[in-house]
């Protein structure tokens, strides 16, 4: 098990994840973040998704991927 942390960013600042989450690798992480985008986009918001992107890091910070939230949204119409 490793513990990651899920920040979310855009151009004009960052949502730091604090608490992290335990996965069993690279899969689960991935799995982990499109659920928790999946979730944000979901939440009642005026915010447009589009251009933000998750950076799962490990427990030393090391940056590990980075989702977009528009590969989840795709394009508007």
């Amino acid at each position: 098990m490793a513990q990651v942390y899920f920040h979310c960013s855009n151009t004009r600042g960052v949502l730091m994840d604090r608490r992290g989450t335990a996965v069993n690798g690279l899969a689960e992480a991935c799995e982990a973040a499109t659920c928790m985008m999946r979730s944000l986009v979901a939440t009642a918001s005026l915010e447009d998704w589009r251009d933000w992107a998750v950076h799962v890091s490990d427990e030393a910070g090391d940056e590990i991927v980075i989702l977009s939230f528009a590969s989840i949204l795709g394009k508007p119409h």
